[in-house]
């Protein structure tokens, strides 16, 4: 692709996140996906399996003003099995020059499926660790626009975005989604004008030597890939702090100097987030080293761990990349099929800010609408199915990874209540199996299944793996003693749900101005429920804070009440047979026999004839209780 059409292309894209969509996510989503690159291949590669990456030293030398990088990464590995030879994920568009174990050169190939192979000059035994160091050199692929050189108001600026397989377009690595770097060092040589930018702290100041500068980062936590990430530029930098008096921690913003003044107060709102979400969740998962963002072109934002890249700095954009430290960065998704974990979580702590910044309205607005995005087609799950890896604009659509993910989520917390559920997200958050290291959908689940007592699977099934949603129709039928029946049903959009199990939230209103709130906890289809109401119902709304996915549903009051004053009592005098005739719909509960005196001299259930030879003539009283409501009713014999 020329570069001005590739420009353009940026253009177009950052001129889209100025409008708002059906949703804040929407935009998010648009510039966090590589429009780009529609199709990829993001299965495992299995020639990277049989080792684990524990350390690794990244030396770069670039200049903002050309494309073009060369490196040494040395790389620390403990084999899982025995090896005479490692595979490192690099493309080919890149040159190796050398690689170097213990001062003594090593045989290496690349191939044309962007793999470089060393051939070890032993076999290095399972449990064994080893370095290399690879020398590299060149002009980086361009097929994921995973490094890339641009221009702001005039001047260079280089930066690099691997999500989600970019990472081997510039730096010789293992970028799948099972093992995370423990720990990286980063060397940053650039022009001595301009300020670099990557991971984690400074260890020291930088290094100037002539024109050169060589700046270090030092990230003392696991990582992936797919976010270690660098940038250089003549950037401002504008200082905050984190955190509460026991764990202060630096929030360093890497700004254009020409957008600096105007942006200042849109940063301010990073700190107040930032302790919400430690109040909400738990302590910044990389508070002994920093927090921040560094401006760069692309139309968006990317959650590189410890400074997430932004293009602008509107509210819901630092929400969403900030609450990527948590959920993407210390706890990623382990495969590419459960991103929803990183990006439906994203979305939904953005969303809870809206909630406790703005107040219940403006979450209900935001609710409502990633409803309306995610209802828009009737099909498609959260889950990305095996058959839809290869296309990016699955794994990063903002209808279902994004705006179902965080709905989902949201129908979790209204199903378990607001304390077990954020129990259920902290526990998910600080487990050590999970901490810093991969989650699957089923680890979420245990977790929150864990506080809740109670299996979650039905709801798993239907609304992570399944497709669709539910149209609901809610009828009320007013009783007698203050009660109302109440009559749940639902169609599913897709076939893949037979039903969606939910409880139901709806508000009933009376002529008077009254008004309350039930749930009806929905588990099959057509299923009655029989509620205390204070008051003759005349309107219903269907799910008012916006907590379920669904559309086109209906409510209607029953006139069933009404119809049973038709009821009837025919007496037959061959046979002394006394029967009830009822409109159809409507069936017999209980029935009470009176004598004039209000003595009960008969009660039964269930039918609707009754002998009657023995009972002496005179006037008589019935009380009758249907599935609908009460009737006083005589006879005489």
């Amino acid at each position: 692709m020329r570069k001005s059409l590739l420009l353009a292309v940026q253009i177009l894209m950052i001129l889209s996140c100025v409008q708002k969509s059906t949703s804040q996510t929407s935009d998010i989503a648009q510039i966090e996906r590589k429009t780009a690159a529609q199709k990829m291949n993001l299965s495992v590669n299995p020639n990277t399996l049989n080792y684990d990456v524990t350390y690794q030293k990244l030396e770069f030398t670039v200049d903002p003003a050309k494309y073009f990088i060369s490196g040494i990464v040395t790389s620390t590995f403990t084999a899982l099995s025995d090896l005479n030879s490692v595979t490192f994920d690099l493309t080919n568009k890149l040159t190796v020059s050398a690689v170097i174990q213990n001062g003594v050169s090593l045989a290496f190939v690349q191939n044309a499926n962007n793999e470089l192979i060393i051939t070890l000059p032993a076999i290095l035994k399972s449990g064994v660790s080893a370095s290399v160091e690879i020398r590299y050199s060149g002009t980086p692929a361009t097929g994921e626009k995973a490094f890339i050189t641009a221009a702001h108001n005039g001047s260079p600026i280089l930066y690099t975005l691997s999500e989600p397989y970019g990472s081997r377009d510039w730096w010789p690595c293992k970028q799948d989604l099972n093992d995370k770097i423990d720990a990286v060092d980063v060397y940053i040589t650039a022009p001595s004008q301009y300020v670099s930018v990557s991971n984690g702290v400074e260890p020291e100041a930088p290094v100037i030597n002539g024109a050169s500068k060589t700046t270090h980062f030092h990230h003392g936590y696991p990582i992936p890939a797919y976010l270690v990430a660098i940038a250089v530029t003549n950037y401002s930098i504008y200082n905050q702090q984190g955190g509460t008096a026991s764990s202060q921690y630096p929030i360093i913003n890497y700004i254009y100097p020409e957008t600096l003044a105007s942006v200042k107060t849109k940063l301010d709102q990073t700190p107040l987030i930032l302790n919400f979400y430690e109040n909400l969740f738990e302590i910044y998962p990389f508070h002994t080293e920093k927090y921040g963002h560094a401006q760069f072109e692309w139309g968006g934002g990317m959650e590189h761990t410890t400074v997430s890249f932004m293009n602008s700095f509107e509210r819901d954009l630092i929400a969403h990349e900030m609450a990527h430290q948590w959920f993407g960065n210390k706890v990623t998704c382990g495969t590419w099929n459960d991103i929803w974990l990183n990006e439906g979580f994203a979305v939904y702590a953005a969303s809870l800010v809206i909630e406790n910044f703005d107040g219940q309205n403006a979450f209900v607005s935001e609710k409502n609408k990633m409803i309306d995005n995610i209802v828009s087609k009737t099909n498609g799950s959260v889950y990305v199915t095996d058959a839809e890896l290869s296309n990016v604009d699955r794994i990063f659509s903002s209808r279902l990874t994004y705006d179902k993910g965080a709905m989902v989520l949201n129908m979790l917390r209204f199903k378990m209540g607001d304390a077990l559920f954020f129990q259920g997200i902290k526990n998910y958050l600080k487990d050590p199996n999970l901490a810093y290291k991969y989650a699957k959908t089923s680890n979420l689940q245990l977790h929150l299944e864990a506080v809740y007592g109670n299996s979650l699977t039905e709801f798993f099934n239907d609304w992570v793996y399944g497709q669709g949603y539910p149209s609901y129709s809610i009828s009320a039928e007013n009783l007698d003693s203050g009660e109302a029946r109440f009559t749940v049903s639902q169609t599913q959009s897709d076939a893949s749900v037979s039903f969606f199990e939910m409880p139901v939230p709806i508000r009933i209103f009376g002529s008077g101005g009254q008004q309350l709130d039930l749930v009806l906890n929905n588990t099959f289809n057509g299923e009655t429920f029989t509620e205390k109401v204070p008051f003759t119902i005349t309107s219903i709304t269907f799910d008012p804070k916006k907590n379920i996915i669904s559309k086109d549903n209906t409510t209607i009051i029953s006139s069933k009440k009404n119809q049973l004053s038709t009821a009837q009592l025919f007496l037959n005098p061959a046979n002394n047979i006394l029967s009830l005739d009822i409109p159809s719909g409507i069936t017999v509960e209980k029935v009470q026999f009176y004598n004039m005196a209000g003595q009960r001299i008969r009660t039964t259930n269930a039918v609707s004839s009754w002998d009657v030879s023995s009972w002496a003539s005179g006037v008589y009283l019935i009380k009758l209780k249907t599935n609908t409501s009460t009737q006083q009713l005589k006879f005489i014999k």
